[in-house]
């Protein structure tokens, strides 16, 4: 495996195998880039719990939304670390942190996320292809059973490695969190990247599957009805996709990029240039991924309608706060 050693004067990465990776990109772009993602996170995801504190959980949609809304700030709050560490301005201390426990969350709940987004898009499979039959998955304390199941595996799945990264922590080796684990810590590391990317393709694939039948229903529907009255319903059943658009454009390209990406760094592939090259596809498309926060609220408002019209009544209601004075100025 290619030994990577900073370099605080130029900013860059030297290997033991004589490869400098240039990390400008990632201690300055990046760091800008997860800003961004995380303050606008905040702010939609405060609005979000204050709209959904108003809604009943009445539904397996609903169910299943509240706690894609709880992994999302979840997620969320743990950046600041990130941006923090990355960045270089945050003390080594703070590093170790980061590889023990905030970067284990972050994980932990990217694939809680994958994983509800799975089941919204098998509730909008069976609503739209079978709408009239109720199924015993169609049930609210089924669907928050298998809501508190998926946090409790994940947890289980997740929580060892925080316990196995339990080596005493130095300057030196805080650089590289694998150098915080136990022999049994990276190993179980290893279980746990084979165990998420089996649960990134079986969601992938059921999803594929879901919208493929989703696809010839609703591309039935519009040939056999010709009425101005059902482009409401058109419309509607053309929203569902949104959910695997966002599963597809936020988690396919980190997954498609991490197996050469992990090739790379058990020293399989000899290429610097390449191996440069992989390393910033994979810090870009994590960071893909990490958007998820702030591109999840689109299915809340596509899809889910107490939600929305206590939104649009939201943003009524400071418009027409924001009118008021100055009606009043102009009756004066």
């Amino acid at each position: 495996m290619v030994t990577e050693i900073f370099n605080g004067t130029n900013g860059t990465f030297s290997s033991s195998r004589d490869c400098i990776r240039n990390v400008t990109v990632t201690r300055v772009v990046f760091p800008v880039l997860y800003t961004i993602v995380f303050f606008l996170g905040v702010i939609i995801h405060s609005i979000s719990i204050w709209i959904f504190l108003h809604v009943s959980s009445n539904s397996v949609f609903i169910v299943f939304l509240k706690n894609t809304i709880a992994a999302d700030l979840i997620m969320t709050l743990t950046l600041p670390f990130k941006i923090l560490t990355d960045s270089g301005i945050a003390p080594w201390h703070l590093r170790v942190y980061v590889c023990r426990f905030s970067a284990v969350i972050f994980y932990q709940t990217l694939y809680v996320n994958m994983i509800l987004l799975g089941l919204i898009g098998f509730d909008r499979f069976i609503k739209i292809v079978k709408p009239h039959r109720r199924y015993w998955t169609d049930n609210v304390f089924f669907a928050k059973s298998l809501s508190a199941a998926v946090w409790i595996v994940m947890l289980g799945i997740f929580l060892p490695n925080m316990i196995l990264t339990n080596q005493n922590a130095t300057p030196q080796n805080v650089k590289k969190c694998a150098s915080l684990k136990s022999q049994l810590g990276i190993k179980w590391h290893e279980v746990v990247n084979y165990f998420c990317q089996i649960v990134f393709v079986t969601v992938l694939i059921l999803l594929i599957l879901f919208y493929t039948i989703i696809t010839k229903k609703v591309y039935a529907s519009f040939t056999r009805s010709k009425s101005k009255d059902s482009n409401a319903r058109k419309k509607l059943k053309a929203k569902v996709f949104i959910v695997i658009v966002v599963f597809c454009v936020c988690f396919a390209p980190y997954h498609f990029v991490r197996i050469p990406y992990t090739i790379s760094q058990i020293g399989k592939i000899k290429d610097c240039h390449l191996q440069n090259r992989l390393f910033i596809a994979k810090e870009s498309t994590l960071w893909l991924a990490a958007t998820n926060v702030i591109m999840d609220p689109l299915i809340y408002v596509l899809l889910c309608k107490p939600f929305r019209k206590l939104l649009f009544g939201y943003i009524t209601s400071i418009s027409s706060s924001l009118e008021s004075p100055f009606l009043n100025e102009s009756t004066l």
